[in-house]
């Protein structure tokens, strides 16, 4: 008895407060209830100060949508979002969704203020007499007020403040009540009506009703039926627990709640309510919408574009900022990626290493002169975490895991910067089989280098001896290309390749820390092999470097745009260079190493191979006027039989390997394999139909050297008119003669030894032979 005494006090005491605030309210909305207010010694004035002492800012922000990822044809290739949404105005909503929503949650929402009196008092009291909270009685536009709260809340990350929001206090109520007043009088009750639409969550990862009509039932808000709706509708009051997808029998019986409520308010007929009643849920029409990119077509493109917009300006002052925007901005982001043209790389590569062999293959293809990526193939494609099936969220291309050596790819930056400096195609040199270059000293960007330790290098093609630049880059002398390496000038070789685009991937290891390894001209730095074709992209458009760019356009709801990057296309070589450049490396395609792998259309090309020391990575690097490509292959050091350590360790890298899974036999040279094998087949697909471009020929002063005035020589020493010479960029090779009044190995003269001649050429120091040996009777 008592106890039950004590339940009637507690009541009747919350019910005072509860009427107190009520004529708060009612002043401001509809002075419902300003009797009680007199009652409890509250002047009107007084109670309307009360409430207007609270805060009203209260900011709607555009709700959270997610962002749309678009191929080059305008299809859908992946959605980005912390909160599945589309955004749908009233008009596009079945009038039968908003009647079964106002059924269930608000009927008389039309007809009261922000504030439904009746529906609050009856919820109060039955939570006095129950104890609890079992019903809530606020209104559509409270309801909508507190969805804003939270979201805001969760944009912030402020877990706290999703907590307050949801408290069931009347402190909270109270400032809902002030927050919902305002709204009402800024916007129309089908203003509210259709934000509340589209910010209610109903489960399974669908927020608004447009997304939970395409997941729960494959169709759209428009065309939502009675029971559809109806089941939505009542997914509202506990979204989690009662979604089909979980608990197919609450939802419906949840469902027919709503229906028979429906029915009450004479908001349907009972003809349709018994027909809707006897629809089940079909759980084959689920639509699960993936967010991000693993299990898209291209998730490693995708990945990348996701990686650009986090680093896009337009979008935000920060990535945190950027980021929010991406996944709650309803950005619709068109992009360049080509799905014919991606299909085609990876099936290049698909064709010689699969997803689980202890190879990895990769082939990249980027437009010269804007930037923009065609294709980016690798031969694991698949994003995850499953290794043994061949799944990896290393992207290759742009050296995720370390990235590659590219090899003798590298002898055509040697090149470019010989060129920059002004010594041409016809600079000769004695390539010996094998050099020592131990002690050598050559210019860094800090002063002057020097070659610590032995070091001999040897060459590999079997091609040696007296040549000039198309020689060394047809056959990849190494011997010629270290010693043009050297006269060049490390700090012009290191800062080409930075112009150019060359991506480092060595942790603390940027380009700039090569200038003292003259290895650097045999491809021995790490790169990302995406920036070996952006490279030789600068040389296919004349000299025009392109950051490499996938994205087209920026699209708000609103249908205003936000700025792209940039592929801040800016030249860095001279034309004439690049022009040099395309006629050496199309001499490679016509009479070097890269005969077999130029397109059977005979149209102008330019390229070269690579392979590194021990074959544990081989590449080619080639290009049109119209299209860069760089193809790599290269052993995985992480599994057997190429992890050092392990019982069946491979010494020799790739050379004679037999691929697992395709059973190809890979020969270790960057013409056969990565060359021959996948570049030749994804360009010649890639260029049939297109227009052929000529490469431009370049001037004589870069192939056969400017005209200078040699230094003059008289009266000094053969080994001082040598040290001259050599410092002004000339290349002095020894050679005999017979000499009937000089004797052998004695100095005869220069040759030539005055006047003008091509800057940077070869002077001949002639010495005896001794007199002819008689003749024969």
């Amino acid at each position: 008895m008592l106890r039950s005494a004590r339940r009637v006090v507690r009541v009747i005491s919350s019910a005072v407060l509860f009427v107190a605030v009520s004529a708060l309210a009612g002043l401001l909305v509809a002075a419902l209830v300003a009797p009680f207010a007199g009652g409890l010694g509250l002047g009107a004035r007084a109670a309307s100060d009360q409430l207007e002492n609270l805060p009203a800012d209260f900011e709607v922000p555009a709700q959270s949508e997610r962002t749309t990822i678009l191929d080059v044809n305008g299809d859908v290739l992946a959605y980005f979002y912390a909160e599945n949404r589309i955004y749908k105005p009233l008009q596009e909503i079945a009038p039968v969704m908003t009647r079964a929503l106002l059924a269930i949650e608000d009927h008389r929402y039309f007809e009261h203020g922000p504030l439904d009196p009746i529906g609050t008092l009856r919820a109060f009291l039955t939570n006095q007499v129950s104890g609890g909270v079992t019903q809530g009685g606020s209104s559509i536009t409270q309801q909508y007020v507190k969805m804003v709260l939270i979201d805001e809340a969760k944009r912030r990350g402020d877990e706290a403040a999703v907590r307050s929001a949801q408290e069931s206090t009347y402190e909270r109520k109270i400032q809902e009540l002030r927050y919902a007043i305002a709204l009402e009088q800024e916007w129309s009750k089908d203003q509210i009506l259709e934000r509340y639409l589209n910010i209610a969550y109903f489960g399974d990862g669908a927020y608004g009703v447009e997304a939970a009509a395409k997941h729960y039932f494959d169709t759209t808000a428009a065309k939502l039926t009675l029971a559809q709706a109806a089941m939505l509708a009542g997914l509202v009051q506990n979204p989690t627990q009662i979604n089909p997808v979980v608990n197919e029998g609450a939802a419906l019986e949840r469902r027919d709640v709503v229906l028979n409520r429906m029915a009450e308010l004479s908001a349907v007929g009972p003809a349709e309510v018994a027909a809707a009643k006897k629809t089940g849920f079909d759980a084959d029409l689920v639509r699960n919408t993936r967010n991000g990119c693993v299990g898209t077509d291209y998730p490693f493109l995708c990945d990348y574009v996701y990686d650009a917009l986090r680093q896009t300006p337009s979008l935000g002052a920060t990535p945190e900022d950027r980021e929010n925007l991406i996944k709650r901005g309803g950005l619709t982001v068109r992009t360049a990626i080509d799905p014919e043209t991606q299909d085609i790389a990876q099936q290049a590569v698909s064709d010689v290493v699969g997803p689980t062999d202890p190879v990895i293959a990769t082939m990249n293809m980027i437009q010269p002169g804007t930037g923009l990526i065609v294709a980016m193939a690798q031969s694991r494609p698949e994003m995850g975490d499953d290794a043994e099936q061949g799944e990896t969220y290393w992207n290759y291309a742009i050296g995720e895991q370390g990235g590659f050596q590219a090899g003798s790819t590298f002898k055509a930056i040697t090149s470019a910067a010989a060129l920059e400096k002004g010594i041409p195609l016809s600079k000769r040199y004695d390539a010996r089989a094998t050099m020592d270059f131990s002690g050598e000293t050559f210019e860094t960007c800090d002063g002057q280098g020097k070659v610590y330790g032995d070091w001999k290098v040897s060459n590999s093609t079997g091609t040696n001896g007296e040549m000039d630049m198309y020689r060394a880059a047809q056959r990849s002398v190494n011997t010629y290309y270290v010693q043009l390496e050297l006269d060049t000038g490390m700090c012009r070789v290191v800062e080409m390749a930075e112009k150019l685009g060359i991506v480092s991937t060595t942790e603390g290891q940027p380009l700039s820390s090569y200038q003292d390894k003259p290895s650097f001209t045999l491809g021995t730095v790490e790169i990302s092999p995406l920036s070996l074709a952006e490279a030789y992209a600068t040389f296919a458009s004349g000299g025009i470097h392109c950051d490499p760019i996938i994205i087209e356009s920026i699209t708000r709801p609103d249908g205003s745009s936000l700025a792209v990057p940039s592929g801040n296309c800016r030249r860095v070589i001279s034309e004439d260079v690049a022009n040099a450049m395309n006629d050496l490396l199309a001499s490679v395609m016509t009479a070097g190493t890269g005969q077999r792998v130029a397109t059977d259309d005979g149209r102008p090309q330019a390229g070269k191979t690579g392979t590194t020391s021990g074959n544990q990575a081989v590449s080619f690097a080639g290009y049109t006027p119209e299209i860069a490509g760089a193809a790599m292959i290269s052993v995985d050091v992480t599994r057997e039989p190429f992890r050092r350590g392990g019982d069946d360790f491979r010494s020799g890298g790739v050379k004679g390997y037999r691929v697992p899974s395709t059973g190809y036999v890979l020969e270790g040279s960057g013409s056969g394999d990565a060359g021959q094998e996948i570049w030749k087949p994804a360009m010649e697909e890639y260029l049939e139909g297109k227009p052929e471009t000529r490469f431009t020929a370049p001037p004589r002063d870069l192939t056969d050297g400017r005209q200078v005035e040699l230094p003059a020589l008289s009266g000094l020493s053969p080994a001082d008119a040598t040290e001259r010479l050599e410092e002004a960029g000339f290349t002095v090779l020894r050679s005999t003669e017979p000499s009937r009044t000089v004797p052998a190995r004695e100095f005869i003269r220069f040759s030539p030894d005055r006047g003008r001649v091509p800057e940077f050429s070869t002077i001949r120091a002639v010495y005896s032979s001794g007199p002819d040996p008689a003749p024969p009777r």
